[in-house]
C-alpha cells in the first residue's frame, strides 16, 4: 500500500498516549499504523488508522507494517511504566523496556526505517532534591527500574545515532492528564496509578477513597507538587519535534510538560469543583523516594515553536471529568441492555 511518505508506525498506538497522538496525526494527514500486543492497550482506542497486532520484538511484524504502508517513521511508546511493578520485577522491565526495544529498533534498521521518536519519562531524573525546575541537562539518576530501563535505551538510541543514519529525538514526558475534547478516548489503566483519574474516580463512587502521600513537604500546603502536561498538548509536540526531525532535529532531548507545578491538594479541589462533589480522601505518610517538586523547565521544547494551549489544570480535569463520565454512562447503559 503505497501513503505517499505519510504512514507512521505508532508502537503502543492502542494507549493512552499512543492512541491520542494517532488522533493527532490523522488530523494532520498522516496515516498512523498502530502496531501493539494489547497487553496493557485497549482495542477501543485504535480508531485513526491500521491495526498490526504483535509484539515490537516480532521481525514479522515489524516487517509487515513497513512493507504494507511504507512506513516513513516510528514514535515508540510501547513500554511497561508501573513503578512499583519495576522494582518488584526488574528484570522483566530490563527484557520489555531494553530488550525488546533494542530488537524493535534493529528491525526498524534493516527495513531502512530512519526517523525515530521515543517516549521517554521525568522519572531519568530520579529525586532532584531542591532544584525548582528541571532542563534537559539536570542530573539523570533514576531511583526505580522504570526510570533506568528508559534511561538505558535512551543511552542505546545515542550510541545508535552516533554510528548509523538513524536520526532520533526524544521525549522526557512529566505528568500526561486529561483527555480528547471529544471524550472519545481518555485515561483506561488498569490498574491506575495516576493522580488525575484516581481523584475523579473517587468523587464518581467508581474508585475508593484517594491516598495523599505526605502533608509536610516544604510546598505551599504541604502536598507534593507535579508538572501536569495535556495529553492532547503532549500529541501536538509529538508532531512538531516529528516533523522538524527533516530539517534540523537530531538526537536531541526535551522535556515534555506544562511548565508548571500543582499540587495533589489543588487537583482535588479543581475537581471538586468541576464535578460539584467531595473527592473522598485520607492523609498517609510520604512514599519513600517521592520528591517534594517535580517541574519541567520547558524552554527548550517551546523553541521548535511549540507552547502547551490546554495544561492549565482546568482544562485537564474539564476534560478528563467529561470522557470519565460518559464512560460510566456507557457502561451503565450497557449493564441495563444486558439485565
Amino acid at each position: 500500500m503505497q501513503t505517499d511518505g505519510r504512514a507512521i508506525l505508532v508502537a503502543g498506538g492502542a494507549g493512552y498516549i499512543g492512541s491520542h497522538v494517532c488522533k493527532a496525526l490523522s488530523e494532520r494527514g498522516y496515516l498512523p499504523v498502530t502496531l501493539d500486543d494489547f497487553s496493557t492497550g485497549q482495542r477501543t482506542a485504535v480508531r485513526y488508522g491500521p491495526l498490526i497486532e504483535g509484539d515490537i520484538a516480532s521481525a514479522e511484524a515489524v516487517a509487515r507494517a513497513v512493507e504494507d504502508y511504507a512506513i516513513d517513521g516510528v514514535m515508540h511508546f510501547a513500554a511497561k511504566s508501573l513503578v512499583g511493578a519495576s522494582v518488584r520485577d526488574p528484570l522483566h522491565y530490563y527484557s520489555e523496556n531494553v530488550s525488546k526495544g533494542i530488537s524493535f529498533l534493529q528491525h526498524l534498521q534493516r527495513h531502512g526505517v530512519r526517523r525515530f521518536l521515543f517516549s521517554s519519562t521525568a522519572a531519568v531524573y530520579g529525586d532532584p532534591g531542591s532544584q525548582p525546575r528541571l532542563t534537559e541537562a539536570s542530573p539523570t539518576v533514576p531511583i526505580n527500574p522504570y526510570g533506568a530501563t528508559k534511561l538505558a535505551f535512551e543511552s542505546a538510541l545515542r550510541w545508535t545515532g552516533e554510528v548509523s543514519d538513524t536520526r532520533y529525538a526524544i521525549l522526557r514526558y512529566f505528568n500526561a492528564a486529561g483527555a480528547d475534547a471529544s471524550a472519545d478516548i481518555g485515561e483506561a489503566h488498569e490498574p491506575e496509578t495516576h493522580l488525575v483519574p484516581l481523584a475523579i474516580g473517587a468523587a464518581l463512587g467508581t474508585r475508593p477513597p484517594l491516598q495523599v502521600y505526605g502533608t509536610d513537604y516544604n510546598t505551599p500546603d504541604g502536598s507534593a507538587l507535579r508538572d501536569y502536561i495535556h495529553v492532547t498538548d503532549l500529541a501536538a509536540a509529538h508532531i512538531v519535534v516529528f516533523e522538524r526531525m527533516s530539517s534540523g532535529i537530531q538526537g536531541q532531548l526535551f522535556n515534555a510538560g506544562g511548565g508548571r507545578g500543582h499540587s495533589v491538594l489543588e487537583v482535588i479541589k479543581a475537581v471538586e469543583a468541576e464535578l460539584g462533589s467531595a473527592v473522598p480522601h485520607a492523609f498517609a505518610p510520604r512514599r519513600p523516594g517521592d520528591p517534594p517538586i517535580l517541574v519541567a523547565d520547558i524552554s527548550k521544547l517551546r523553541g521548535t515553536g511549540w507552547s502547551p494551549t490546554l495544561s492549565d489544570l482546568g482544562s485537564i480535569v474539564r476534560t478528563a471529568a467529561a470522557w470519565h463520565r460518559r464512560e460510566q454512562s456507557d457502561q451503565h447503559f450497557e449493564s441495563t441492555i444486558t439485565v
